[in-house]
């Protein structure tokens, strides 16, 4: 049984309110060039928080490497297994961060979602619209009946302790 009905359509973009025009559309191969560097240039913060769960990003993470892992997040779109959102910037010539909207690998949830943004918009408006617009978005347009905000609702350390789904 899959962990979303047949007929849910996803989101092909979504503005992101008080984002100053920021918005989230569905990750592809083609946003690498973008990707990469935003990833690799956060990466000490972002293994900090999604490595110890996902071993992610690596320290020697390529531009190849990372092609590879867009186009398989990509694929994973489009059979409706996961859901990676990349949040560009208004002139959609720079990647900020990214939305993670997966099936549950651990018990008590229909849905995790977690998100990040680069290190230089870590704490500013543009992720404090972030964290306001992501739970609302998803209760909204998502038929989930118990999403979990790993990293908000409760730690990647307790996430961590879960059991996992039989």
């Amino acid at each position: 049984m899959s962990w979303l009905p047949r007929d849910f359509v996803h989101p092909p973009h979504v503005d992101v309110p008080g984002g100053a025009g920021h918005r989230l559309r569905p990750i592809s191969g083609a946003d690498a060039p973008l990707d990469h560097p935003a990833v690799m240039g956060s990466r000490e913060r972002l293994w900090s928080v999604f490595g110890p769960a996902w071993g992610w990003p690596s320290a020697t993470m390529t531009y190849e490497a990372n092609l590879a892992d867009l186009e398989r997040h990509a694929a994973e779109i489009e059979a409706h297994e996961s859901f990676n959102y990349t949040l560009e910037n208004a002139e959609r010539t720079a990647l900020r961060g990214c939305v993670y909207i997966d099936p549950p690998e651990k018990e008590g949830a229909d849905a995790e979602i977690s998100w990040w943004v680069v290190d230089d918009e870590a704490g500013g408006p543009l992720e404090r619209a972030l964290d306001a617009f992501v739970p609302r978005w998803i209760a909204e347009d998502w038929p989930f009946e118990r999403p979990r905000f790993i990293g908000r609702d409760l730690t990647w350390e307790e996430w961590l302790k879960l059991p996992d789904l039989a």
